[in-house]
């Protein structure tokens, strides 16, 4: 069954995506980055190429033909041809209809109210299906 995190009250989704993806991709995850649209996705391409002066996180659009061999695919489509199964990094505000096929789902919710609201959404989506997300609040002091 997938495991599934929810990271919440994030003030920056593309920042603290980046981080997670360094992590994940020091660890030979192979990663899937879901965002809302193109706009948000053409944001994430940009900051994971400036994101550090010493951490190459390489990366692909979905449907690039080098997508299979690249460690870390980005999409904004559920239809999308996706080659990875590890870990998916969900910075979109629904549920990816494909969740079910990864090992592993990262749930990135901001602290904006709507942002937060359809976390909370997904977070009952997900309890009603019989998984158990856990539940990480970044920034807590």
């Amino acid at each position: 069954m997938t495991r599934i995190d929810f990271h919440t009250n994030v003030p920056d989704k593309i920042a603290y995506a980046c981080r997670l993806v360094r992590k994940a991709y020091a660890a030979r995850n192979r990663i899937v980055l879901m965002t809302d649209d193109m706009e948000q996705l053409a944001d994430l391409d940009a900051a994971l190429w400036r994101f550090s002066g010493v951490d190459f996180l390489p990366h692909v659009l979905c449907g690039d033909p080098l997508a299979p061999e690249t460690p870390i695919v980005l999409a904004c489509s559920d239809e999308a041809e996706l080659p990875h199964s590890d870990l998916l990094v969900n910075l979109s505000r629904r549920t990816p209809a494909i969740f079910p096929r990864f090992q592993r789902v990262i749930e990135v919710v901001s602290s904006e109210e709507t942002d937060a609201a359809a976390g909370r959404k997904r977070y009952v989506s997900y309890k009603q299906q019989e998984y158990q997300p856990t539940h990480f609040v970044a920034n807590k002091s």
